[in-house]
């Protein structure tokens, strides 16, 4: 995980640890809004290989820059050793993929035609396939590669159709994740739909008023359970998925959809409720998306099973929220820690919920992680922690 908190787990846990935020007044290119954004910093240093330079953008320089961190780059290639390039495949969520570099294409327009510079390759850059095509050729991968673009449920829905393409033995492996950058086309325009708050984002306030946009870059490597399991192993239990289709950006305000993904990812992985020990909620601190989250977590837990949103950490990421939030669970359950949201001074009591504003250490086994996206496109993932 690549993020603004950190580039690499150890940096994101010890943010974590310290409740630091990785959110600033936005200085984000030429955009001129006052808004904070979650910001990695030294992407535009990647230089991409020269096999590679076609992708070149600033989606793909991030997902490079996430690759080679924590020894990944090597845990991909002992799988490909052991399955075949062909049997590995490759999920990837994104929202806007690589529409930056189409941007800075619009400026360099011919002014007599208009043409766009010859050195524009939409196919590599803005194209939603790009990040996974950039990360199959990374590996030279043969196998499958699909690119999903359910706006903030994107990388969190590959590990669905990673584990079934996975349980249907088209693949042994995959690799899953999530790639969004910082662009112009998302900060104006989710200021246009008045989205957008002034501040570090406050989830779960009663003073809430709008998120912060953050990049960054997940991935993860999903295998078929062996005989034998290092104790440090995460699983993968449950997924759940629905369909609101209520409104193209707000949610079913009962939070309907929502609930149906939760207690389709509790039925998959054979759990009840109470023995769920943490909730990475969604949570992005607008009005109406936690207010209907707040719901649906209420009907099916009640009041007292531990949650927080990690948004006011690296704000809303996109297409590669579901995705980093899946890697700090996947931290919560090696370390015992339960991350306490960041930026909250007041918890809506409205909401009923048992909102975390500080850390907590304890044994944790299970964890759910929510992703909801516009029109209603709605991913719970529950995981769990090995036993060996």
């Amino acid at each position: 995980m690549t993020s603004c908190i950190g580039t690499g787990l150890y940096p994101t846990l010890a943010a974590i640890r310290q409740q630091r935020s990785g959110l600033a007044p936005c200085s984000f290119e030429t955009v001129d809004l006052p808004t904070y954004v979650g910001e990695v910093r030294g992407v535009d240093t990647v230089l991409l290989g020269q096999d590679l330079a076609a992708f070149d953008c600033r989606n793909n320089r991030l997902a490079q820059l996430g690759l080679e961190q924590d020894g990944f780059a090597e845990a991909v290639k002992t799988a490909v050793s052991k399955y075949g390039p062909d049997r590995v495949g490759v999920f990837m969520g994104t929202s806007t993929s690589g529409i930056l570099q189409t941007e800075l294409a619009y400026r360099r327009r011919d002014p007599v035609t208009g043409a766009l510079p010859d050195d524009f390759v939409y196919a590599k850059t803005q194209n939603t396939f790009s990040v996974a095509d950039f990360t199959r050729t990374y590996f030279s991968l043969s196998g499958p590669a699909v690119a999903i673009s359910s706006a903030c449920s994107s990388s969190a829905k590959v590990f669905g159709s990673a584990r079934r393409m996975i349980e249907a033995g088209l693949i042994d492996a995959a690799i899953v994740g999530g790639v969004d950058s910082l662009c112009l086309t998302t900060l104006y325009g989710f200021n246009s739909l008045g989205l957008l708050s002034q501040q570090a984002c406050r989830p779960y306030d009663t003073q809430r008023d709008g998120i912060s946009i953050g990049e960054a870059a997940a991935f993860a490597l999903l295998e078929r359970l062996p005989e034998s399991v290092d104790e440090n192993a995460v699983l993968l239990l449950g997924i759940g998925e629905s369909s609101d289709a209520y409104h193209m950006s707000s949610p079913h305000p009962e939070g309907l959809g929502a609930k149906m993904a939760i207690e389709e990812a509790l039925k998959m992985a054979g759990l009840d409720a109470a023995d769920i020990d943490y909730i990475n909620l969604h949570g992005t601190a607008t009005q109406t998306n936690d207010a209907a989250e707040s719901k649906a977590i209420s009907a099916v837990f009640g009041s007292d099973t531990p949650c927080s949103s990690t948004k006011g950490a690296t704000g809303h990421t996109l297409g590669a929220a579901g995705g980093i939030e899946a890697v700090i669970c996947a931290l919560a359950l090696q370390n015992n820690l339960l991350p306490g949201g960041l930026n909250t001074h007041e918890v809506d009591p409205e909401l009923g919920v048992n909102y975390l504003l500080e850390n907590k250490e304890q044994p944790i086994s299970y964890v759910l992680s929510n992703s909801f996206g516009f029109g209603g496109t709605n991913c719970s993932l529950i995981f769990g922690r090995a036993t060996g």
